[in-house]
This record gives structure tokens, sequence and C-alpha cells, in this order.
């Protein structure tokens, strides 16, 4: 299917949701108990997406923020609300109908936010070819919205284009744990609802970081649907545009704490538990953002770690038989590649069947931030306990 085709389809189709009220499959909503004190009933009404951005509570006042996809303006109006008169907003979509009610709402929303004006712009464009000043934005946000784009690295180039240098984007989308195949990717219906444009969660991350991202990490994930044993997952990732590194600010050695064993962070530095390593500027600053500092200890001098050290960090699992129940890994860290203390090595968005002493394991707050995890079994399992000790036949 050509790519101007996917386009044309999906805006007739938004346009026709937001003429006639249709109801969009969204495995998230928002609390629209908050918004309805300033948002106008019909921007309410035609609110599509799949979790309100996380992004939004990181806004500082002033900020520029971008919201691709902006629809009929709900996450620009919170974005408003949330960056203040002094800030900026700026909304992008593609279709004309929701420009409309968006841009007919702008003024309405500064009122009720006892605005003397608008902070808000929306303007008519393409989300691989936005319409945005380079460098001039601070935080992008975007809900449910790129998985439609034919083409998403240059949606991610674009990204990394208008952002300003330390800016950073936190997007909602919905991804896969295995290929969409073609049956599915040719179903105009199918685009529409957010299904047959999802890439796997390794080949979203991968196509930020070619773009230029790091420190890439999951926020949120939801469990959405299942059709023909493919899962589709609503999840939030957050990353960040690294300013050009000018001194290592004290930092010469990272010291990997855990819960992993081991890492290989997104510019091809491995790290054991405990060891301190020597890194570049540039690395430093990448383990310096949130989604990797508390994995770490920087310092100016090799800092080894031992067990016996508070600050070492490692979840073993239990001693114990365990079963398999069709539960699957998707590690969705900050990182290219991890592994844990059973011989488990996970790479990011590749999914990997785990025992029910692992799931345990990974349920545990150091681990739980960094994994989606979904279940393949289609009927209940009668499996029987596995000895998990070294020469049994679990692990």
């Amino acid at each position: 299917m050509l790519d101007e085709t996917i386009t044309q389809n999906v805006s007739e189709r938004y346009a026709r949701a937001a003429a006639t009220g249709e109801q969009m499959c969204c495995p998230a909503g928002y609390n629209f108990e908050d918004l309805m004190s300033f948002v106008p009933e019909e921007v309410l009404r035609i609110s599509y997406g799949c979790g309100t951005p996380v992004g939004l509570e990181s806004i500082r006042a002033g900020e520029t923020v971008l919201d691709i996809g902006s629809g009929g303006g709900i996450d620009c109006f919170e974005a408003s609300r949330r960056v203040g008169p002094s800030g900026r907003v700026i909304g992008i979509d593609m279709t004309d109908t929701m420009l409309t009610i968006a841009r007919r709402n702008a003024p309405v929303v500064a009122a009720n936010l006892g605005y003397h004006e608008s902070n808000v712009e929306f303007r008519k464009g393409m989300a691989h070819a936005m319409p945005v000043e380079d460098h001039s934005v601070d935080l992008i946000v975007s809900n449910c919205v790129i998985n439609l784009a034919p083409d998403k690295r240059k949606v991610f180039r674009e990204m990394y284009r208008v952002l300003k240098p330390g800016g950073r984007f936190s997007i909602s989308d919905i991804v896969s744990d295995r290929p969409v195949p073609n049956y599915l990717i040719h179903d105009t219906e199918k685009w529409g609802d957010c299904l047959s444009g999802a890439l796997q969660v390794g080949e979203y991350a991968h196509g930020l970081v070619a773009a230029g991202f790091l420190g890439i990490r999951q926020v949120h994930y939801i469990p959405w649907r299942v059709i023909d044993d493919i899962h589709f997952l609503s999840v939030t990732l957050a990353g960040y545009k690294l300013p050009r590194p000018t001194a290592s600010n004290g930092v010469r050695f990272a010291t990997l704490r855990g819960p992993f064993s081991w890492v290989t962070d997104e510019l091809g530095q491995s790290y054991r538990r405990g060891v301190p390593e020597p890194v570049t500027p540039r690395t430093a600053q990448l383990l310096k953002t949130p989604s990797l500092e508390s994995l770490f200890l920087l310092s100016e001098n090799p800092l080894p770690l031992e067990p016996s050290d508070p600050r070492w960090l490692a979840i073993l699992p239990a001693q114990a038989p365990c079963v398999w129940k069709g539960d699957y890994a998707i590690f969705t860290g900050p990182c290219a590649e991890v592994a844990d203390d059973d011989t488990h090595v996970f790479q990011r968005g590749k999914p990997l069947e785990i025992c029910s002493k692992t799931l345990a394991v990974l349920s545990a707050d150091a681990y739980s931030p960094h994994f989606a995890m979904i279940n393949r079994a289609t009927q209940s399992g009668t499996g029987a306990s596995v000895s998990c000790d070294p020469g049994g036949s679990c692990c």
C-alpha cells in the first residue's frame, strides 16, 4: 500500500470520527473530571489516544511543548495549563476537521485558564515533515499517533531536528511483540485502529536511537489486544536529545550497582556489576539521565563494589522448583542488552520466555520498570514443576 494512500485513509477515518462522534478504540483514557474544568466538551468528545502523555507532568513554566498529532487539542490544552502564560504550545495535525475544532476552542481554553490570549498554536502538517523550526522545542509529546505514520524513522529524525539540545520526548504509542504480517499491514481499517502500523518494541527503540536519542526508557505499559497471536501493547517511552558534552564534570568512572549483573549501554559500552569502567564525557552524560542514574555510581576515581556493600543491588531467584506458564518478558529499559543473575540475557524489545521463578524476580521494584510482560498461553497450563538447580531442566 502506498504511503500516500495510508495517510489519506487515516486522515479520512479521523475526520469522520470527529464529525460523527464515532468512538475510536483506545486502551486508556483521560481524567475527564479534571479536564472538564477548562476544556470544552466538544474537544473531550473527540479525544483519542492510548494514554495521557506522562511527559506533561514534567513540564516547567515557560517551556515550549510540541504535540505531534494534536487532534482536537486536548493534550495541547493540558500542556497550556502547565507551561503557564509565559510558555508556548504547538500542535500539529494533518486533518482539517480536527484543526478547525482545536482552533475554535483555543481562545475558550485561554479564557478559562485566565490568560489574556491563547499560548497554543495549531499548524497543519505531517509528522514526517513538521512545520517547526530547528532546535526550538523543549518537550515533544505524542499520543497514539506515530504508529499511524508509514515511515516512522522520518518522524524520529524530525523529532530530533526540532528539539533543543537537552530536550526530551514522552510519547505513548501502540507496539507489538512480533512483526505485523502483510495481511494486516494492507488492511486500511486496521491502520485507523492503530494496529497495522505498529512496530515491534525493539524496532521502535532502535529507530529512536538511530535518530540520535539516548536514555530511552519505558515509563508505562498496558497490554491491549491480541490478534492472531500478535500481542499489541500501549507503551509510553521517554528519551533525551543530549547536549554536546563540554567536560567530564568530575566523572571518569562508572560502576554498575545492579540489579542487572551486566549491561551494554546504547553507546555500546559494557559493564559488570561492581567493576569500575572508564567512561567518556558523552557516556557520563548518558549515565546521568533519569533513565540510568539509579543503576550506576559515577566517580572521579575507580569505585569497586563488593556484595557486602549496601549500594550493591542483586535480586536472586528462589532456590525452588518453578513452572512454565506461557509468560514472556520484553526488556524495554535504557540499554541495548542486559543480564540477570540467573543466566537470562535480555535484548531490548525481544520477548524471552520465562518461568514462574524469573517472573517473580522481574516483578520486583528494581526490575519491573524495565520490562513489559505478556502471556502467550492460549489456555490454562497444567505443567508440572521443574527443577531449577544447576543440573535441572529450567533456565
